[in-house]
């Protein structure tokens, strides 16, 4: 596909802001604690498919709006027409909010989730899908799916939370729906770091990320997702062939270069 640009989305069901190659997106609907809607998990989707392609893109930080990150699956605009639909559509629905965690995974940028407030459900869902997780100390994590009548496993959460904080501390919070607070969080692996100012902190790192070798950086999480399927002798030679791929690129060459002038390397993503 040909590279886009996306500087200037004008998306209907969040806010999209691109600043220093960042894309902070932040849901709108603060009143309501940011629920997801039909249109917002489709928009949300798409919208991760076309940054793979986005050349005025680097990293992307998920934002919180009005002190809480998102309250999960709207009970009024979606739960409510859930228990309305037969099984074809219900498939339809969890299958399209999978495509949003799989386009945020094949997305090539590094995710950022930037947490205050309620984290839960589908809310839960996006933090745990991106690459890294910070948080406020008000950030309340909770993966709500049994209090609803739910399987824990939604949007591959028996997956993936366990491979970030281990199969018996996942098994509780998917069987229980309980909240995880900010200081367990921190301690269990789910968030990487707590600030005060956490917008200010994942932005601080968005833009170490995006100084960096932002080719390689898309490598990474490319090898860091495909070696889930494989075994250690096949993930060494996926590495080996990728990280000859990257001895390639310019900023290699440059990263040498500044280091024989005792110099800071200026990546250029080449």
């Amino acid at each position: 596909m040909t590279p886009i640009r996306m500087a200037n989305l004008t998306p209907q069901h969040f806010h999209w802001q691109v600043i220093d190659r960042i894309a902070v997106i932040r849901l709108n609907r603060p009143e309501r604690k940011n629920p997801l809607t039909f249109d917002s998990y489709a928009e949300l989707g798409r919208t991760f498919r076309d940054l793979a392609h986005a050349e005025d893109v680097d990293v992307v930080v998920l934002a919180s709006n009005g002190g809480n990150f998102c309250s999960g699956g709207d009970v009024h605009d979606i739960i409510g027409p859930l228990v309305a639909m037969e099984m074809p559509e219900l498939l339809a629905f969890t299958r399209m909010t999978g495509e949003l965690v799989k386009a945020m995974i094949h997305c090539g940028k590094p995710v950022i989730a930037a947490v205050e407030g309620i984290c839960v459900g589908a809310g839960a869902i996006m933090a745990m899908a991106s690459d890294l997780r910070l948080a406020a100390p008000s950030a309340k994590a909770a993966f709500l799916f049994t209090r609803v009548g739910l399987a824990g496993c939604d949007m591959g959460a028996c997956a993936m939370l366990p491979r970030i904080i281990g199969q018996g501390r996942a098994a509780e919070l998917l069987y229980t729906g309980r909240v995880l607070r900010a200081e367990e969080g921190e301690r269990w692996g789910f968030w990487n770091s707590l600030h005060e100012d956490v917008e200010a902190a994942a932005m601080e790192l968005a833009r170490a990320i995006a100084a960096g070798p932002v080719w390689a950086h898309g490598i990474t999480k490319t090898q860091l997702n495909q070696e889930w399927n494989m075994g250690l002798d096949q993930a060494i030679e996926a590495e080996a062939q990728a990280q000859a791929i990257c001895m390639k690129t310019r900023d290699f060459e440059r990263a040498y270069r500044a280091f024989l002038k005792k110099e800071q390397p200026v990546f250029q993503g080449d």
